[in-house]
């Protein structure tokens, strides 16, 4: 039976990540080198990119520092209540559940210029939805459970026996953090940090109700392919879709890489 699975696990793989992977690389390559070249260095393209690292590096900063203290207070949280830590754990749990372009709807109408928050963060001048902060914090909301999923696993095989003797023996919580807890969770900080990335490279529906994707001012990769093909450029689509799967396949690359010299360390 196994050698009819495997076939026919390679046919899928190929239908549904390679075929579609080769039939890019050769759209963005349609009009020759020249065109590729042109398509990524329209303003638009350019501006779009510069966007999409900018909010992959505000993200993974964010998303690293308050997923590693989500993960710790579920695990080690001892001064909350077990209903609260389940209560937490199934709202980490929330961005899978929620399809991105709700989530990037209720931040319109938590955030939005028509609503009370909204309406005072503009008179202070600063602007919240459709604009960079609002394209950050729905990016953050589809990531958030990448770390903590990361992490959480780390944590609870360790235990807490060695951060209990580090205390014990006059550590402070930051020394103990540091010298204890650190060296245990680095990688899955690693694994977690990648998978930001890539999914922050990615991310659409939130990005695009957030935003407005207004040409040169909110617009993301992404939003740009969706309307490159709208105005059946695809071969520009294709050209910025490419630059996006080649540095996630990278990131993705990257992490077996680490999990291998984890292994071998």
């Amino acid at each position: 039976m196994r050698k009819y699975w495997i076939p026919l696990t390679w046919i899928v793989f190929s239908i549904l990540i390679l075929i579609p992977l080769a039939v890019l690389a050769t759209g963005a390559f349609d009009k020759g080198t020249s065109g590729l070249i042109d398509a990524l260095s329209r303003p638009e393209a350019r501006h779009a990119l510069m966007m999409t690292g900018l909010i992959v590096i505000v993200v993974t900063i964010l998303n690293g520092i308050f997923g590693i203290m989500m993960g710790i207070y579920l695990v080690r949280g001892t001064w909350l209540s077990r209903r609260v830590r389940q209560l937490f754990n199934s709202i980490v749990d929330l961005p899978y559940a929620v399809s991105p372009v709700i989530g990037g709807l209720m931040i319109v109408l938590l955030l939005g210029p028509d609503t009370v928050i909204g309406t005072f963060f503009e008179q202070i001048g600063f602007k919240v939805v459709y604009a960079f902060p609002g394209m950050v914090i729905a990016t953050l909301f589809v990531t958030f459970p990448l770390m903590v999923r990361e992490v959480m696993p780390v944590l609870q095989e360790l235990g807490n026996d060695q951060e209990e003797a580090a205390s014990t023996l006059g550590a402070y919580s930051w020394t103990t953090f540091w010298k204890v807890t650190w060296p245990s969770i680095r990688w899955a900080v690693i694994y977690g940090t990648i998978l930001t990335v890539a999914r922050s490279l990615g991310e659409f529906g939130a990005v695009l109700v957030v935003s407005g994707n207004i040409i040169n001012k909110t617009q993301t990769a992404t939003t740009l392919v969706y309307q490159d093909m709208e105005n059946f450029n695809v071969t520009a689509a294709n050209g910025v879709a490419l630059v996006l799967a080649v540095f996630s396949v990278g990131l993705l690359l990257l992490m077996e890489r680490a999990k291998k010299r984890k292994g071998v360390h």
